[in-house]
């Protein structure tokens, strides 16, 4: 089994399990970056970088009108093309995203997002005899405040979590 983003291409190889939480997925900007909030990214001359073969590169390559979708190959790529002044912004889940913001000071995480992934617990297709034990799992580890803990024990942040009870969505305070 796997704890991953449950997307419609891995849903092809693999059953999921209820969604257990989810991630924003957002934009950072580095230190001095004139841009101050989400709506200003799809602009003209604006470059974003995405994760090559990513999820945000197939969605923002067919979402951003304006703005220059650019691949990056790493991370570390990505940092240092935002270091260097060659990407304005940078797009993936918030959770990478502020990991990132960490290693590069003054940058800023905007507020807003322009989408989710959902994260689950797959298991591959043919082994359906196995699925109610895994929703019965996803189902007392929400209900228990157990996905609660863990994300907040690991510091995640830019996370909502999907449950019945009480918090919905994490501060994503640095």
């Amino acid at each position: 089994m796997v704890f991953t983003n449950a997307t419609p291409a891995r849903m092809n190889d693999m059953d999921f399990s209820p969604v257990v939480l989810q991630i924003e997925q957002g934009y950072l900007v580095p230190g001095g970056s004139a841009i101050r909030a989400r709506d200003e990214i799809d602009r003209t001359g604006v470059r974003v970088g995405v994760s090559e073969g990513s999820t945000s590169e197939a969605t923002l390559s067919r979402e951003l009108r304006n703005a220059k979708v650019v691949r990056t190959s790493s991370l570390k790529t990505a940092i240092d093309m935002l270091s260097s002044g060659r990407l304005d912004a940078f797009a993936t889940n918030k959770a990478t995203l502020f990991e990132i913001s960490d290693a590069l000071p003054a940058s800023r995480v905007l507020d807003g997002r322009w989408g989710l992934e959902s994260f689950a617990i797959g298991i591959p297709k043919g082994r359906e005899a196995a699925m109610p034990l895994v929703r019965s799992f996803v189902g007392d580890a929400k209900t228990n405040d157990i996905v609660t803990g863990a994300v907040e024990r690991a510091g995640l942040r830019g996370t909502v979590l999907s449950s019945r009870h009480q918090r919905t969505s994490l501060p994503n305070a640095r």
